[in-house]
């Protein structure tokens, strides 16, 4: 079996990290947990991300960048049902593959803003406005529908996390896409 690049070793650390900073918050997840959960050593980590605010700004620069990637395919698309579709497919897709990124998105729309952990990921809020067309806070409704969406794609990913198999994105992103109310 062939070792696991440098790449893959990142990813593997960046989405446990993601799931632990989503489930237990940035402030209570040490490097400990996430070294323990990725099986590596505590120094093993630390060689690759050498502080934990590090490894905070890559997990979080990493999910912006999933959703920018997410609302790239999007972007001529105007606001309503069709982008709604597309970006809920692409994050349901995301879901399947990374949980726990999906996982560290929404805790991002449910932190308090004025928070530290809020100010840290008040970036992920924004990207996700963005990628629906929406200005962050501008509509209640809208941002209550648009948090219930991501909430069924984020919570049924995570709960049925090892279950899920590639094709099950489609039917992911309808689950979100009813939430909408479209």
């Amino acid at each position: 079996m062939p070792r696991p690049t440098k790449q893959q070793i990142d990813d593997e650390i960046l989405e446990a990290a993601a799931h632990l900073f989503a489930r237990h918050g940035l402030k209570e997840t040490s490097v400990q947990r996430i070294a323990d959960t990725v099986g590596y050593s505590k120094t093993g980590l630390l060689h690759r991300f050498p502080t934990k605010e590090a490894l905070q700004t890559a997990v979080i620069g990493r999910c912006v960048e999933q959703i920018h990637d997410t609302a790239s395919g999007v972007v001529d698309l105007p606001p309503g049902p069709r982008r709604d579709r597309a970006v809920l497919t692409g994050l349901a897709e995301l879901a399947v593959a990374q949980p726990g990124m999906v996982a560290l998105l929404l805790s991002s729309l449910l932190a308090e803003p004025e928070s530290e952990i809020g100010e840290a990921l008040a970036v992920i809020g924004e990207a996700i406005a963005g990628a629906f067309g929406d200005e962050p806070h501008a509509d209640t409704e809208r941002a209550l529908r648009v948090t219930g969406a991501l909430g069924a794609v984020a919570v049924a990913s995570i709960s049925l996390c090892g279950r899920l198999h590639p094709g099950a994105a489609a039917r992911l992103a309808e689950v979100g896409f009813d939430a909408l109310g479209h």
